[in-house]
């Protein structure tokens, strides 16, 4: 059986390491990506867990480039793998939507709809009359969870779609209004609030 490996590795040994090296890059630039998403979110537990496995990863697949300098394949595949872990490291980003966003919104006309709206997703508001250049204005202010901007922006555009928004990322806030989540484990709830600010 070793002997029909080792066989099977030299016929596939021009394919197999450019392969790894491909795949290893992409998932450490992939957790590189989540280790400073987990930097700006004040995760100290997490940002330093995938730093050491970012790092890993990476001197393996270096180690693997060095033992042969004269392949160009394995440099084509180290640059893929580098460009492709961006693309998926951002991807998996997008798909946690985590962390927190501010919200303003600055509208001339009537926002009791919109504000019925977020009252009903139990969305903390406030809201202030401001002056603005054409005249005056309400300024509707918001903290929501990253992964409840669509719902934002799904009522934003029914109720006030010439409404003037501002979204900026939020690293700490104590207290506010959250919509529950009736379908989250209790026990990643206690894990995430003790690995990260402001939670």
């Amino acid at each position: 059986m070793l002997s029909s490996l080792g066989m099977f590795y030299e016929a596939h040994a021009v394919w197999l390491l450019p392969l790894f090296i491909f795949l290893s890059r992409i998932l450490d630039v992939s957790i590189g990506t989540l280790r400073i998403v987990f930097l700006g979110r004040g995760m100290r537990l997490l940002a330093p867990l995938c730093g050491f496995f970012e790092v890993l990863i990476w001197l393996m697949a270096v180690s693997r480039i060095m033992g042969d300098v004269t392949s160009w394949i394995n440099y084509i595949a180290y640059a893929g793998g580098f460009a492709a872990g961006n693309f998926v490291g951002m991807y998996i980003e997008g798909r946690l939507a985590m962390g927190l966003l501010s919200v303003m919104i600055i509208t001339r006309g009537d926002a009791a709809a919109l504000l019925q709206k977020f009252a009903q997703g139990n969305f903390g508001v406030t809201q202030v009359g401001a002056q603005g250049v054409q005249g005056k204005v309400r300024m509707i202010y918001l903290i929501i969870k990253r992964k409840d901007l669509s719902r934002v922006s799904a009522m934003l555009k029914t109720e006030q779609p010439d409404s003037f928004v501002v979204v900026n990322d939020v690293r700490t806030v104590a207290g506010g209004i959250f919509p529950l989540e009736a379908n989250r484990s209790k026990g990643l709830r206690r894990f995430f609030r003790g690995a990260r600010k402001g939670k």
